[in-house]
């Protein structure tokens, strides 16, 4: 597997640990009879909660551009080591971001999402180079 794919394979497992820890904190929020329940009636998650909401959805937006310079730079052969160090860029940008956003790091929650997304759209823009 190339790094850029490692580093998407990575990048999922965390969506699915960000969901997992969305979960979690919302079901206390809103109680397991909601949580079960068909959601007629939407409630507005606040706190921990809204911000790991927060976070997962910005993930799965990220997740998107990243998936496609990642299948880009791989299917064209064009991975190198700079589309490797950009793979492992976003991957760690991304990892911080979390905790960034669930602790409120301002203004470091901006700037460590820049760094993912210059790291993607570099892969983007070496791929086409």
């Amino acid at each position: 597997m190339t790094p850029e794919l490692t580093a998407l394979t990575l990048a999922a497992l965390l969506q699915v640990a960000q969901f997992t820890l969305y979960s979690v904190v919302a079901q206390r929020q809103v109680g397991t009879a909601y949580a079960l329940s068909p959601r007629d009636t939407p409630v507005q998650l606040t706190s921990l909660a809204g911000r790991a909401q927060r976070a997962m959805n910005n993930h799965f937006e990220g997740l998107i551009l990243f998936s496609i310079a990642c299948l880009v730079v791989t299917f064209s052969d064009r991975g190198d080591a700079t589309t490797a160090a950009c793979a492992a860029l976003y991957l760690a940008a991304r990892v911080l971001y979390v905790p960034a956003y669930l602790f409120g790091w301002a203004p470091w929650r901006s700037l460590i999402w820049s760094v993912g997304f210059l790291a993607t759209t570099a892969m983007l823009l070496i791929a086409l180079l």
